[in-house]
C-alpha cells in the first residue's frame, strides 16, 4: 500500500513549501476578524505562515497577508499575531 504524501502549503512570508503541520494558518473569518488558527479548522479565509515571527514580519512588510485575504489590515491586528505566536513558541 503506498504512503499519502503530506499536505504541503506556502508560507506566506518566506515563500517555502512545508507540511501543513509546520505552519500556523492566519484565518479571516466572515466577519472579518483577523485571528491564529491552531487547529487548523475554523471557517473562513486561510493563509499559513512558518512558526516564527520574522516571517510574520515579512508577511506584514510585503502586505502578502493583505492581498491574501483581500481587505486592510490594521497595525494593531499584526501586533496581536506575533504576540499568539511569541506565547506559543
Amino acid at each position: 500500500m503506498q504512503q499519502k504524501k503530506p499536505p504541503m502549503r506556502m508560507c506566506t512570508g518566506c515563500g517555502e513549501m512545508k507540511p501543513k503541520k509546520e505552519l500556523i494558518r492566519v484565518v479571516r473569518s466572515s466577519e472579518g476578524t483577523i485571528s491564529l488558527d491552531k487547529t487548523g479548522k475554523k471557517a473562513g479565509r486561510g493563509a499559513y505562515l512558518c512558526k516564527n515571527a520574522d516571517c510574520l514580519k515579512r508577511a506584514a512588510k510585503a502586505k502578502r497577508l493583505e492581498r491574501a485575504f483581500s481587505c486592510a489590515i490594521p497595525p494593531e491586528v499584526y501586533a496581536s499575531l506575533e504576540e499568539e505566536l511569541k506565547s506559543d513558541a
